[in-house]
C-alpha cells in the first residue's frame, strides 16, 4: 500500500548548504534503495517534507527523522493512502522557501505549518512545486 506523510520540523541550528547537503547526501541514496520518493522544503527556519513509498518503509524513515539531532519539534501534518505517487520522478527533490517570496506572501502570507491543516500544507507544497523550479542535487 503507498501512502505519503507530511511533517514540519526546525532545525537545530541555522539551515545552512552543508547542512541540508548533509541530508541529501544520506537521503537520495538511500531513498532510492528503498523506493521512497519526495520533496523537501527548506527556509524561513524550517523543513517540510513530503515522502511517498510502501507504508512499512517510510514509517521507518519518519521515525529515523525524528530522532534525527539536526531537527527538533518534528510534527506530523499528514499522512494518508495513496493511489499513485506525486512525486515520483524524485527520490528527494529540494525546493527553497523564502518569507521574501511573493508567490508566499500572496497566496500564503500568514501560513503557519504547525497550525495548519495538513492538506493546507500539502496545497502550500503544490504552489512551491509549480511555482519554483524544484531540483533533485546531484549527489557525488
Amino acid at each position: 500500500m503507498l501512502i505519503h506523510l507530511l511533517y514540519v520540523s526546525q532545525p537545530v541550528g541555522p539551515i545552512t548548504t552543508t547542512v541540508t547537503s548533509s541530508i541529501l547526501e544520506v537521503s537520495i541514496p538511500n531513498n532510492k534503495e528503498k523506493n521512497v520518493t519526495g520533496v523537501l522544503c527548506q527556509g524561513s527556519g524550517l523543513y517540510m517534507q513530503v515522502l511517498e513509498g510502501e507504508r512499512s518503509m517510510v514509517n521507518d524513515l519518519y521515525s529515523l527523522i525524528k530522532a534525527d539531532r539536526r531537527h527538533k519539534n518534528v510534527e506530523l501534518l499528514l499522512l494518508e493512502d495513496i493511489s499513485e505517487r506525486q512525486y515520483g520522478q524524485w527520490s528527494m527533490a529540494l525546493v527553497h522557501l523564502s518569507k521574501d517570496d511573493p508567490m508566499v506572501q500572496m497566496k500564503h502570507p500568514e501560513f503557519d505549518p504547525y497550525s495548519a491543516t495538513g492538506k493546507d500544507a500539502m496545497k502550500l507544497i503544490e504552489d512551491l512545486i509549480k511555482m519554483g523550479s524544484p531540483i533533485e542535487p546531484r549527489i557525488s
